[in-house]
């Protein structure tokens, strides 16, 4: 791969996790609103980049990076990721604790928040896994289908979400990324398949 090549797919990747974020600076969704809110808000949107990361990280999309890196990396970026979530579910119990609850226990009305409880719910499946993978003894094979399942639901429920909740993300950046998120993993699912049947 050519050095420019290598150039522009980095400035590619830090131009689609950071246009999001400046848009939703401009959001008129955060008037009137407290830095709680503010700040979890954000956390959802930058857990919706860190998820456009790890594929690319595993599959080894992104130049420059050693498969030690890529795997201490992907390990970095999957705790931050749960992170994101933890404190986006926190700060909003904190601003408005009835409808939270009513969430979590699939209460809520609203569909966009089943699909966000899914993927919250899946990512600590997937972290979990990662935490726990050497106590468990479950086959590596096993391991890897099990977390890449809880990985596919985390993705799907996250870009469903997104797209039906009318947050602080701009329409057209969201849509964009979501597409992203969802194209790269679909790419990596196929690629570990061929690698499979080799």
């Amino acid at each position: 791969m050519n050095p420019t090549r290598k150039i522009l797919i980095w400035v590619a990747l830090t131009f689609a996790i950071t246009l999001p974020l400046i848009l939703a600076a401009f959001s008129p969704q955060l008037q009137w609103r407290g830095p709680i809110y503010i700040s979890a808000s954000f956390a959802a949107v930058a857990a919706m980049g860190l998820l456009f990361v790890q594929p690319l990280l595993i599959g080894g999309y992104l130049p420059n990076v050693s498969p030690p890196r890529r795997r201490q990396f992907h390990r970095a970026v999957g705790t931050l990721l749960v992170l994101c979530v933890v404190w986006h579910v926190v700060g909003l119990w904190l601003t408005s604790p009835p409808d939270v609850i009513d969430v979590l226990l699939f209460r809520s009305p609203t569909p966009f928040s089943l699909w966000g409880v899914a993927a919250m719910w899946a990512v600590f499946a997937a972290a979990l896994l990662a935490i726990f993978k050497r106590k468990l003894r479950i086959k590596p094979r096993i391991w890897r289908m099990s977390h890449m399942l809880f990985a596919v639901i985390t993705v799907v429920g996250t870009v469903v979400h997104a797209l039906l909740i009318e947050g602080i993300m701009e329409i057209f950046s969201k849509a964009a990324l979501g597409i992203l998120v969802v194209a790269i993993t679909a790419k990596l699912l196929l690629d570990m398949r061929k690698r499979a049947t080799r």
